[in-house]
């Protein structure tokens, strides 16, 4: 998602450049950690300070600021030069003020006040930033986007049902246990799933597929095209979603036209073509239903992967997000 914000604001007539390699993350909470990488940031701010004076940097603009890796950086740089700080897909955790994050936590607290404008992707992140705005401060939708200005090759419909994710444990193994309980509740006859992605987890999901057999067929990781060819000859998306962010498959999916089969869940909800889809209450029974109805209805089928790959068209690709993102900064530099 990083890398596509630097297409669209290029694509947009505002080019950016990566100044810092410096990373926050702190992936275990540890208080050393933090303390070291804080002493890290404060060199770190010296020279692009000295940096941007050389260069007349126009603006500060910070992609994921969290308790985990907050922007130690930005604010400070920022307000040494004057300009403007901007951050995207900020997330407030404030229940992680106290614990071992806590310096963390505050420290992304302290960026996401110290935000000219916070744009967020989903509504559940849009929630926790308006709550705790500081006055003036401008909160900004950005849809999740592909980093492309036209859509894909459309499939045909006609091929496997398509499940795309790392093969990882916790919330993606979750989705996974979700999938393979679906397809044992399966009534259509003649049924084919590919699976894409590859992690620690592979071992594990194999054997959870095993019973189904050479109906079940993982192939492993896949690179952009080998991946784009997998959605074009796919009949429909199946990806429960457990926990995700949003899901950028959900979009890649849709601009080829296929119809989703997923759970209505915070994140997932912001990216999903408008349509009824089963709670998580409803459990893998529901998913298994509509799978029924979508490979049981090739016409139903069809016009849900249109009205699908329309919705991406309209509010998903790099154009609409180049101009959500222009607009807002011309804003601040005027």
């Amino acid at each position: 998602m990083a890398r596509a914000v630097l297409k669209a604001l290029d694509y947009g007539g505002m080019p950016a450049s990566v100044v810092s390699t410096l990373q926050t993350r702190d992936k275990a909470g540890s208080a050393e950690v933090q303390s070291r990488l804080l002493a890290l940031a404060e060199a770190e701010i010296s020279r692009l300070i000295s940096a941007g004076r050389y260069a007349d940097w126009q603006l500060w603009l910070t992609y994921h600021s969290y308790y985990k890796a907050p922007d130690l950086v930005g604010p400070k740089v920022s307000a040494a030069l004057n300009i403007p700080y901007v951050q995207i897909e900020a997330t407030r955790a404030r229940k992680r003020l106290q614990g071992p994050w806590a310096q963390f936590a505050h420290a992304a607290e302290a960026a996401s006040d110290a935000a000219d404008v916070i744009f967020h992707l989903t509504e559940r992140d849009a929630e926790s930033l308006l709550a705790y705005a500081p006055p003036g401060q401008k909160i900004r939708q950005l849809r999740p986007f592909l980093a492309r200005s036209e859509l894909p090759q459309a499939s045909l419909g006609d091929g496997p049902m398509l499940s795309v994710g790392m093969l990882r444990h916790g919330d993606k193994f979750a989705s996974y246990e979700l999938i393979a309980d679906a397809l044992s509740h399966l009534k259509t006859p003649d049924w084919n799933l590919v699976i894409a992605g590859d992690g620690p987890a592979l071992d594990a999901v194999a054997s959870m597929m095993h019973k189904f057999g050479d109906r079940v067929d993982l192939r492993g990781s896949l690179d952009q095209d080998a991946m784009q060819c997998a959605y074009s000859r796919a009949s429909l998306l199946f990806w429960p979603g457990v926990n995700e962010a949003f899901g950028m498959t959900y979009l890649e999916a849709q601009a080829a036209a296929l119809p989703v089969v997923a759970q209505d869940r915070p994140g997932v909800r912001d990216v999903l073509a408008p349509g009824k889809y089963p709670t998580p209450e409803q459990g893998a029974t529901a998913l298994a239903t509509e799978i029924d109805a979508l490979l049981g209805d090739p016409g139903m089928r069809l016009a849900r992967g249109r009205t699908a790959r329309d919705h991406v068209a309209q509010l998903h690709l790099m154009p609409t997000a180049s101009s959500t993102l222009r607009t807002a900064i011309a804003e601040l530099l005027t």
